[in-house]
C-alpha cells in the first residue's frame, strides 16, 4: 500500500512538473510589446436611443476618430493602454407626429446631431500572442457641437433653431471593450464605447435627446514606434 501511495505521489508530482513547465514556457513565449507610443485612427458608427414619444427613428452617424496611444506592459500578458483621441459622434433622429410642434415647438423632420469630443480611454489589455482583449473606462470633454436641420415655424415664417456646445453636458464618461490584433508595429481592431451620462442638458436639447447616451462602435488601425 505504501508503495502504491508513493507511486501515485511521484506520478502526481511528475504531472504537476509537466504542467508547470508548459505554463512557464507559455509565459516565456508570450510577446507582450515593450513600452511604445503610436498613432491611431479610424471610423465611428454612433447612434442615440431617444426616449422621446415624437422621435420616430434613430439612425447611425458615420464619424471618425484619431489620436495617440501608448502601451505599457504590466507583465507578460497584461498591458495598460492610455490614449488621447479626437472623436466625432452623434446620430440622425427623425421627429414627427401631431404633437411635435405643440410639445417642442419644432417642425417634423430629420435632425442631425454632431458632437466632437476629446476622449481619454484608459484600457487594460490582456495579450495572448498577437491577439489582445481590452476593456476599461473612458472620460470625454465636449469640444464643440452643432445640430443641423432643426427648425421652428409659425403661420408666416420658418426659422432655424441653433443648438451648440452650451446646450449639452460638457463631460461624458463610460466604459469600453474591444479586441485588437498586433502585427509588429501595426495594430488593428474594433471597440465599443458605451456612455453612462446623458448627453443633453435641460431645455430643448434635453427634450430632444431625452435619456440618450453615447453609443459608439469603432474600427481602427494604429502604428507604433
Amino acid at each position: 500500500m505504501k508503495k502504491n501511495h508513493e507511486f501515485r505521489f511521484v506520478k502526481g508530482l511528475g504531472i504537476a512538473l509537466i504542467l508547470f513547465t508548459f505554463v512557464s514556457q507559455s509565459f516565456a513565449q508570450s510577446k507582450n510589446p515593450g513600452p511604445r507610443i503610436g498613432i491611431k485612427g479610424g471610423a465611428n458608427l454612433s447612434q442615440f436611443f431617444v426616449d422621446q414619444p415624437t422621435a420616430e427613428d434613430e439612425s447611425m452617424k458615420l464619424g471618425l476618430h484619431f489620436g495617440l496611444f501608448t502601451k505599457i506592459p504590466v507583465n507578460n500578458f497584461l498591458s495598460f493602454q492610455p490614449e488621447i483621441l479626437y472623436t466625432n459622434v452623434g446620430s440622425k433622429v427623425s421627429y414627427g407626429g401631431s404633437n411635435l410642434e405643440s410639445a417642442l415647438g419644432i417642425r417634423e423632420g430629420e435632425v442631425r446631431f454632431n458632437l466632437n469630443y476629446i476622449q481619454l480611454p484608459l484600457a487594460f489589455a490582456v495579450n495572448v500572442g498577437p491577439l489582445n482583449l481590452h476593456a476599461g473606462p473612458y472620460l470625454s470633454y465636449l469640444a464643440s457641437a452643432n445640430v443641423k436641420n432643426l427648425r421652428e415655424s409659425d403661420l408666416s415664417t420658418i426659422n432655424t433653431i441653433e443648438l451648440d456646445r452650451d446646450d449639452f453636458n460638457p463631460f461624458d464618461y463610460g466604459i469600453l471593450a474591444g479586441v485588437g490584433f498586433d502585427v509588429q508595429n501595426v495594430t488593428i481592431g474594433a471597440r465599443y464605447n458605451y456612455g453612462l451620462r446623458e448627453i443633453g442638458k435641460s431645455g430643448l436639447a434635453g427634450n430632444l435627446t431625452n435619456n440618450s447616451k453615447n453609443s459608439v462602435a469603432q474600427l481602427y488601425i494604429g502604428f507604433g514606434f
